[in-house]
């Protein structure tokens, strides 16, 4: 994991987005969920392109499998530094001519004027930091001064905006863009799922039980199973990185136990989560036995390593989507990166519920 040092105002400003922004490593990680600018999003429905006289559409550049992510992940890349500099041009519009006045740049105005927040970081939110990452104890006096810096441009960065938020209040923004609309078409199978088949929402994640930002996913999809219930059918499928030394056996351990029950399943999926940092082989018979699974079918089937195939084809699988990391959802085809908050999972399911599709 690296952290960046003290970023200028400046760049700050160009990096506010009405998204979250989402850090990617091997394993995902989340991103705070914030209210997003009030812009009224005014798309063109126009082709983007002729040939021989007929429209060339997004959806026609988007192109199947890893390609259609691939360009999903850079449209997604422009879009969110569109909506950074929207959101830059706002404030030199609204504070220009006051910082002209000023004799002062818009950015240095608007920190020394306008915002004059507190950048400091208290003790506990550097120990809540800390911890919330898993940043090694021996690392951390290391890493101190770097971490209370990515701290402090962060705390400035969610008060830009704020700031933003505020003013898109005030004002009124068009925008001639909208999100990427991309769908991937997505084959559940033999995949252990909870919910209702006939359910509007299909959710599928793409998951590594050795992977920490996948057990903080893991909540949220606790949480999505109490909150929607039957409204969903989510199904879990394998994709155990490389890295993970533990992951892939931990996933075939995992199949081993859905072999005997969908339920049991699901008890061992938090299990394994919850002790992510502990996946050895004893580790995984003991939590099987735990969550009341039939101990000579499960060392029977880990033994003849049956579902080490199914694991494969799962990754295999992924990879044909174009999944990079972990986790990786697929909201009715529409890909989210990282664990990401709640929040972003209700706006699109909701989104998805009220649509007449």
């Amino acid at each position: 994991m690296s952290f960046i040092g003290k970023r200028s105002f400046s760049k700050l400003m160009l990096i506010v987005s009405a998204m979250a922004l989402v850090v990617v490593f091997a394993c995902t990680g989340e991103s705070k969920a914030k209210e997003k600018p009030h812009y009224v999003v005014k798309e063109s429905s126009a082709p983007l392109a002729n040939i021989d006289g007929k429209p060339v559409t997004e959806d026609d550049l988007l192109g199947e499998g890893e390609d259609r992510m691939e360009y999903a992940d850079q449209l997604t890349k422009v879009h969110d530094m569109r909506m950074g500099r929207v959101g830059k041009v706002l404030l030199e519009r609204v504070y220009g001519e006051d910082a002209k006045k000023a004799n002062m740049p818009v950015e240095e105005y608007v920190e020394s004027k306008v915002i004059k927040g507190d950048d400091k970081v208290s003790d506990s939110d550097f120990a809540k930091f800390v911890k919330e990452k898993n940043i090694p104890k021996e690392q951390v006096a290391q890493l101190k001064d770097r971490i209370y810096a990515y701290m402090k441009a962060q705390k400035r960065q969610d008060q830009i905006g704020t700031l933003i938020v505020k003013l898109s209040k005030e004002h009124k923004v068009e925008l001639f863009f909208g999100k990427p609309n991309v769908k991937v078409n997505i084959e559940i199978g033999n995949s252990p799922w909870f919910g209702n088949k006939d359910a509007k929402i299909k959710i599928v994640e793409f998951s590594d039980f050795q992977c920490p930002f996948c057990s903080r996913a893991a909540k949220t999809v606790q949480e999505l199973k109490k909150m929607y219930g039957k409204k969903i059918e989510l199904a879990f499928k394998q994709y155990p990185l490389p890295m993970h030394s533990q992951a892939k056996p931990a996933a075939e351990a995992s199949m081993c136990v859905n072999a005997q029950s969908t339920d049991k399943f699901w008890k061992y999926h938090d299990k394994l989560f919850a002790n992510a940092d502990k996946l050895d082989g004893e580790s995984l018979s003991k939590y099987a036995k735990e969550i009341g699974a039939n101990m000579d079918d499960f060392k029977k089937c880990i033994d003849e390593k049956k579902f080490a195939k199914a694991v494969q084809e799962d990754v295999e699988y992924g990879n044909k989507l174009g999944v990079r990391s972990t986790p990786t959802f697929f909201i009715n085809g529409k890909p989210v990166a990282g664990a990401q908050p709640i929040e972003q999972f209700k706006e699109m399911i909701e989104e998805e519920l009220s649509s007449g599709t």
